[in-house]
């Protein structure tokens, strides 16, 4: 029965005699349904983006080429076991067998003039780098030092919450119960760029070793993040831990040589030049500089120094691909905690249980031991106070006898890891709805928002200094119960004051010190743009603002009479509509794209559980959220039930390209169906 099998959505369901075998086919499958996306990503890992889509991609390419990710992707390919090098290369072979056919399909590439290349053995370590270098808090650390600059190093506290490129995941295990014999289930749904096509890929991968089905990024293989493997399954969330750091660099130049200073004076820099081509454009050098602490990623535009990041992937030459087969042909709770001691980064809080009735909470991946400075801004180079002592942190995993939750907030078993995590309000919402009794997929899209700093304070407003508009308004608001539900204008109502409240907070002279302009690349304008993150941490600034010497009622009074003024506001899920995040080519997948903007309302928000995202005084569109959901039933697998926000397919004229978002944005889950007599073996296997 080796082949490949399609279930009703179109997801591949993969069997072969060899894990090798295997991957030669899920390497194929990934080339025929995702050939443009794995493309996509393999040229941003080689920084060769520009070269087929144009001028718009060197921002991206620059980077790719200071940070070194493909080098860092070969070397770390090269340092793997015998076995997982030919399982990786298996894999690479099979997307190099399937990309001319799954090209064919593309219209993207026709749109853009150009022809699928070749995957190098080491082109999956490229893919996972790309999907997470800006995954983790380093970009965060350019907005502390520019916070720092023009507020002062007191003010970061205002915007102490996680940033905008990793949080809003959820995951929760539910023990069994030995008296009725129910059996454990995890469930969770994590949130990253709503990116068209998705991030994950719906997968089953069956051989003489393992039966396991989750989620795949295209491009690599394995099942990295969520998996059930019948006796045992997983699921993961962004530990929030900090793992990589900034240091400040002075460069001099001595002849052709690049010196740098380092503690005992200045030593050699790596340096060479790289040639950037451009679609429609003239190609472009970039200078690439490493020096004894990391690549040189960036330049304080202020002070000319050189910004050089250091991450444990490049230090080790590691990025913990040898934990990939362990984890496939895991069967209990042990054998996973075992398979993810090789894993690297990004760090992850994880959630594993087993048909014995065993649920373990852990964290997997390398969190340097240094200096505390570290965590909050670049450090200077040359101070050997700052460099990494040689060690990393210890956790152990954690037998879990009630329910567990990951919501990236701050709790004990991750808390020494990091600085800035999520508010603890969708956990706390998440352990008091399971504790009700209610269903895993209500938990999914639950609306309601906690009673945060915001909304006390319009509480706190007195309403007899508003007009009487505003005093309307804030009473309703006052009044209303929370819920982001799409269809409530209450919700719409305070969304749009919270809008309001970020502009005028952006304006005030208080906060205009950040809008200065900023040091650092546009490429990481997301996390450096003062309104973007005045929005993005609108409870920490409205219960600080007052340690800037600043009230902030009159701001919120008169953000109130903004709103009342522009007449009753739409529903919310009029205001939140999803926006899909492509790289817009042809125009069949514009067109697509244009249709699922206009059409597809959202309930949900940033603190929700359904942390459907948007950024307050940006936009109210959500480009970010729950990516894929599942439910894990340990007790059988075919109980099981998950869903992704599009569909199987990257091709706009393949009827699984988004048929599963209207089950998605309704919050239905499919049914995961593991009988292979139900499934549809796709003709042509013999290729494989």
């Amino acid at each position: 029965m080796t082949g490949v099998y399609r279930d009703a959505r179109g997801v591949p369901h993969l069997h072969a005699g060899s894990a090798d075998e295997l991957a030669r086919l899920q390497g194929r499958v990934a080339a025929l349904d995702r050939a443009w996306q794995i493309e996509v990503e393999r040229w941003r890992s080689e920084g060769r983006l520009a070269a087929h889509v144009g001028p718009d991609a060197l921002g991206w390419d620059r980077f790719a080429r200071r940070a070194r990710l493909d080098d860092t992707a070969r070397r770390c390919f090269y340092r793997l076991s015998p076995a997982t090098r030919r399982w990786v290369s298996a894999y690479v072979a099979g997307v190099n067998d399937g990309l001319a056919e799954g090209a064919a399909g593309a219209p993207e590439f026709a749109a853009v003039g150009c022809a699928p290349g070749r995957w190098r053995p080491w082109s999956p370590l490229g893919v996972f780098l790309v999907q997470h270098i800006l995954f983790a808090t380093f970009p965060n650390k350019l907005w502390h030092a520019h916070v720092t600059a023009t507020l002062g190093a007191a003010a970061t506290d205002l915007f102490a919450v996680e940033g905008p490129g990793g949080s809003g995941s959820n995951a929760w295990a539910v023990p069994g119960d030995t008296a009725t014999g129910r059996a454990p289930v995890i469930a969770g749904d994590p949130h990253r760029l709503l990116e068209l096509p998705g991030i994950y890929q719906q997968v089953r991968l069956a051989c003489p070793e393992f039966d396991v089905l989750g989620f795949a990024f295209p491009g690599v293989p394995g099942l990295p993040h969520f998996g059930h493997a019948g006796e045992v399954a997983w699921a993961v969330t962004n530990a929030m831990a900090d793992y990589q750091d900034l240091y400040r660099e002075q460069l001099r130049t001595d002849g052709d040589r690049v010196l740098v200073r380092d503690a005992d004076g200045w030593v050699p820099a790596h340096r060479h030049v790289e040639r950037i081509a451009v679609r429609g454009g003239d190609p472009e050098t970039v200078e690439v500089v490493e020096t004894p602490r990391g690549p040189v990623v960036d330049h304080d535009r202020h002070t000319g120094e050189a910004i050089s990041l250091r991450t444990p992937a490049r230090v080790e030459a590691d990025l913990g691909f040898e934990a990939l087969l362990p984890l496939l042909r895991s069967r209990t709770v042990d054998d996973v905690a075992d398979a993810l001691r090789a894993w690297v980064e990004p760090v992850n809080s994880v959630l594993v249980a087993d048909r014995s009735g065993a649920v373990h909470q852990l964290v997997a991946g390398l969190v340097p031991d240094r200096d505390e400075r570290c965590r909050s801004e670049p450090v200077p180079g040359w101070d050997p106070r700052y460099r990494w002592r040689g060690g990393y942190a210890e956790t152990k995993p954690i037998g879990v006898e009630d329910i567990a939750v990951c919501a990236n907030d701050r709790r004990p078993d991750v808390a020494d890891l990091g600085a800035d995590f999520a508010p603890p309000h969708r956990a706390d919402r998440i352990r008091a709805l399971l504790a009700d009794g209610v269903a895993p997929e209500d938990v999914h899209m639950d609306t309601r928002l906690a009673v945060t700093p915001l909304r006390e304070l319009l509480h706190r407003l007195d309403p007899g200094d508003l007009d009487p508009p505003a005093r309307e308004l804030r009473d309703r608001l006052t009044a209303w119960d929370g819920s982001m539900r799409a269809d409530s204008t209450d919700a719409g109502a305070f969304a749009a004051w919270r809008t309001a409240l970020a502009r005028r907070l952006h304006e005030h002279p208080s906060l205009r010190p950040l809008r200065a302009p900023g040091a650092y690349d546009e490429l990481f304008t997301p996390w450096t743009d003062p309104l973007s993150r005045i929005g993005h941490a609108l409870d920490g600034v409205v219960a600080g603002l007052h340690r800037l010497g600043a009230d902030v009622a009159p701001v919120a009074a008169a953000a109130l009479a903004d709103v009342a003024a522009d007449g009753p506001p739409p529903a919310w899920g009029r205001r939140h509509l999803l926006h899909p995040v492509h790289l817009g080519v042809a125009p069949a997948v514009d067109a697509a794209v244009a249709a699922m903007r206009a059409a597809t309302t959202l309930g949900g928000d940033t603190d929700c559980v359904l942390a459907t995202s948007s950024v307050p005084g940006v936009s109210d569109a959500c480009w970010r959220g729950p990516v894929a959901r599942y439910v894990w039933d340990l007790g059988d697998r075919a109980r099981s039930r998950w869903i992704v926000p599009f569909g199987a397919s990257g091709r706009p004229d393949d009827p699984h390209f988004a048929d599963q978002l209207p089950r998605w944005a309704a919050g239905e889950l499919d049914p995961v169906d593991t009988d292979w007599r139900h499934l549809t073996r796709q003709p042509g296997d013999e290729k494989t």
